[in-house]
């Protein structure tokens, strides 16, 4: 079989957040797997036109959307575009998220209510309003972090619950789509060299065994993992990759 063949046969993909950093390393690497993929962008038009141009020099496909994870309709949108531009859907990667740090008695209301929107709320209403997209035996993968395990500072009380709450709806509805032959995985990555840890990596390296922090196609590589072949026993579980910082 042709590369050219084999790439045709993959379904297609939509990653929630796939502009920057881990969503874009995914899209690349989804896209190197021969997925289609939608990916969805807030802020950041600029970077995601580049990340469709940089897919389609390297011969794969990929379509932007501009879509708030914190709005169901924008995110009910998004999915009907993406199915209509490359068809239904056999891989779903959930990676909207925030991040706002203070302690207990510093957190705004306004700060509380946006984590939970994006990172709780809007990680669901992304997986409800694919489910009627998907192909039996589709992936689903949402992107959640170590602090769900440990967070070892002050400040995180609010994204650690969040990213807590995504551990555990992934087995609730692991449980919901396994009828249909449908996988649903967490992944918890640890520091990662993104604009997000910008000017703190050699202090977030100094806090893990391997004296490293992590590279966002090392996350895309277990995404990639995950929407494969070799991982369809693989259900309802948390994956943290991480450089053994939470042992």
């Amino acid at each position: 079989m042709s590369s050219s063949t084999s790439r045709s046969l993959r379904p297609a993909a939509l990653v929630f957040g796939g502009s920057r950093g881990i969503g874009a390393a995914a899209v690349a690497r989804l896209a190197a797997e021969g997925h289609a993929v939608t990916f969805t962008y807030n802020t950041s038009p600029g970077k995601a036109q580049d990340l469709v141009e940089a897919v389609e020099r390297d011969g794969g496909r990929a379509f932007a959307v501009q879509a708030d994870s914190a709005d169901p309709t924008a995110l009910r949108a998004a999915v009907d575009q993406a199915v209509e531009h490359f068809g239904e859907l056999g891989v779903v990667v959930v990676n909207a998220g925030v991040l706002r740090t203070g302690t207990i008695d510093t957190v705004s209301l306004e700060d509380l209510d946006l984590m939970l929107a994006v990172n709780v709320r809007g990680v669901f209403l992304a997986i409800q309003a694919t489910v009627p997209h998907l192909v039996d035996g589709a992936r689903v993968i949402t992107i959640g972090s170590n602090v769900a395990i440990r967070t070892g500072t002050p400040g995180a009380s609010v994204y650690q619950l969040t990213k807590t709450a995504v551990a555990g709806m992934v087995k609730g509805v692991a449980l919901d789509l396994a009828s249909r032959g449908i996988t649903v995985n967490n992944v918890q990555p640890g520091p990662i060299d993104t604009d997000l840890n910008a000017g703190a990596l050699d202090q977030l390296a100094a806090g893990s065994p391997l004296r490293r922090v992590g590279d966002a196609a090392e996350i895309a590589g277990l995404i990639a993992f995950l929407a494969g072949d070799d991982s369809r026993y693989i259900t309802g579980a948390s994956l943290t990759a991480d450089g053994g910082y939470t042992l």
